[in-house]
């Protein structure tokens, strides 16, 4: 019977835990500014490409990810809808100083970036192309 209890709490434990991430996957959110810190701001030094003029939508990506692949062509399709706003994939494996300093800990992560180069959403997880649209009007205002 205590097997049978033990089995249940795993259960229970193993579907909360997947209803949660299942709900925060692939959201874009704000993040959020400690009063003292300095945002998180990524240049054409880290990036090794130049910002977008309004925007820019780094991915984080690693060759066996499938989830990859959907989330590129997501964010290639907005950024050629949408004027002045780059994409830019960027290899996990290859760039682990950037991983460890941005706290990627999943693939595909998305950061929206601003004209300065500032951090003001992300995503863990593929995101929806309407929640990546929505998500550059508080880029580009």
């Amino acid at each position: 019977m205590e097997g049978a209890l033990v089995a249940a709490g795993v259960l229970l434990a193993a579907t909360v835990f997947g209803l949660v991430r299942r709900h925060r996957d692939g959201r874009l959110r704000a993040v959020r500014e400690v009063e003292d810190a300095v945002p998180e701001r990524l240049g054409p030094e880290e990036l090794g490409v130049g910002l977008g003029e309004r925007a820019t939508l780094v991915q984080f990506s690693t060759a066996f990810c499938a989830p990859c692949r959907t989330t590129r062509r997501v964010l290639e399709d907005v950024a050629g809808m949408v004027e002045g706003v780059a994409h830019v994939e960027i290899d996990a494996e290859a760039r682990l100083d950037l991983v460890r300093r941005l706290n990627v800990v999943r693939t595909p992560t998305v950061l929206v970036l601003d004209t300065a180069g500032r951090v003001v959403r992300r995503a863990s997880g593929a995101p929806r192309k309407a929640d990546v649209i929505a998500a550059l009007g508080a880029a580009i205002d």
